[in-house]
């Protein structure tokens, strides 16, 4: 009998090995598509903010865009009918027709951008007071902007252009040196206060990462 059940199991232990592998296998395909469908989950969700910060930039920047008005237009006023008194039997006798003198309306122009330093007055680009700024990289590398959530490629390159290489830059702007940045960020004003860009770059200064940072590096976000 002990004889038949060695016999028994002899002959189905490659089948059962083969089942075993073959879960491990399927498992390991499942697992593998659940993970990479979460990295472009997380990369879309980012590609979505980035897209409603730009729309939102957008609308402000269309906001800030000023509307011609004419300031000597003036409304016509339509002529009243003439008045005609009752005629007695003895005379006859018309009231003097009323002339309309025309309204001059003045509209007062609508502000051309924001009041950034808060001073009560709009000053356009030289609203509060500009950093100092690098004109080149130091030692010819610059730091990975890009790292600080509301800065993408073009914005990048915008901030290099105005001299602004390095995370210790951006971390030691005072509060009018944001406000000047704000006003001169062409197609992106206001995105340094709205992002918290000091924030940000006070960690990454001080070799610490940020959330954001942590997706960059992983590739998560796309640009």
């Amino acid at each position: 009998m002990f004889r038949n059940w060695g016999f028994l199991l002899g002959e189905i232990w490659i089948p059962l090995l083969l089942a075993v592998l073959l879960g491990l296998f399927c498992g390991w395909l499942i697992w593998g598509r659940l993970a990479r469908y979460k990295s472009e989950a997380l990369s879309l969700r980012d590609q979505l903010n980035n897209c409603q910060d730009d729309l939102d930039e957008c609308r402000r920047a269309r906001a800030a865009v000023p509307v011609p008005v004419n300031t000597s237009a003036t409304i016509p006023v339509k002529e009243p009918e003439p008045v005609v008194t009752p005629k007695p039997v003895f005379e006859t006798a018309t009231a003097p027709a009323f002339k309309a003198q025309p309204i001059s309306v003045s509209v007062p122009p609508r502000p051309l951008a924001d009041d950034f330093d808060g001073d009560g007055i709009v000053e356009g680009t030289d609203e509060g007071t500009r950093p100092a700024a690098l004109s080149a990289a130091r030692g010819g590398k610059a730091d990975d902007l890009k790292q600080i959530k509301g800065i993408g490629l073009k914005m990048e390159q915008l901030c290099n252009k105005l001299g602004f290489f390095h995370f210790d830059q951006i971390a030691g702007w005072t509060r009018d040196e944001v406000a000047w940045v704000d006003a001169n960020l062409e197609g992106f004003k206001g995105r340094v206060t709205r992002d918290e860009w000091v924030a940000q770059a006070k960690v990454l200064a001080e070799g610490g990462m940020t959330e954001f940072a942590k997706k960059v590096d992983k590739g998560d976000v796309t640009y």
